[in-house]
């Protein structure tokens, strides 16, 4: 019996390992929306001293990423990205779990983030884990969907 790859904190080194795994993991967005997908243009090296990174992966080659920042009311889940050949295999599960850990940590009492409504999967991946909509509004020539996932007691 194997052991799952332990989530860790992110190493300052690894912010083009990072971007590479975000910029693969959003390309099969680009043609659905026509653009590249604002995640796949950030600065990474900047990123890293604003926001919290966790990783799964060896060091120096994570192939999953979850970026949050505590927003003193809530935890912001600012991207989530599972390197393209290990998406479906429950990941982003797990980082969305540890995110629930961390806000908990905090005592905040609810994630939340955006994404592209055109971005399905994703939607039904939050919605099944206990996200809502909170908001939608136009952004570019799409809809940007506000979610929320308030935690339990």
């Amino acid at each position: 019996m194997t052991s799952e790859p332990a989530i860790r904190a992110a190493l300052p080194t690894e912010a083009g390992a990072i971007r590479n795994v975000v910029r693969a993991a959003y390309a099969k967005w680009v043609p659905l929306i026509g653009r590249e997908p604002r995640p796949m243009q950030a600065d990474y090296v900047q990123a890293l001293t604003v926001h919290r990174f966790d990783v799964i992966g060896p060091e120096g080659g994570p192939v999953a990423l979850i970026e949050t920042e505590d927003r003193g009311d809530h935890l912001w889940i600012e991207n989530i990205a599972v390197a393209p050949e290990l998406q479906g295999h429950g990941l982003g599960h797990r980082l969305l779990a540890h995110a629930e850990v961390l806000a908990r940590q905090l005592a905040l009492p609810e994630l939340k983030l955006l994404l592209n409504k055109k971005f399905e999967a994703n939607l039904r991946l939050y919605r099944s884990v206990g996200f809502e909509v909170e908001r939608e509004e136009p952004f570019l020539d799409g809809i940007t969907v506000y979610m929320r996932r308030r935690l339990p007691g």
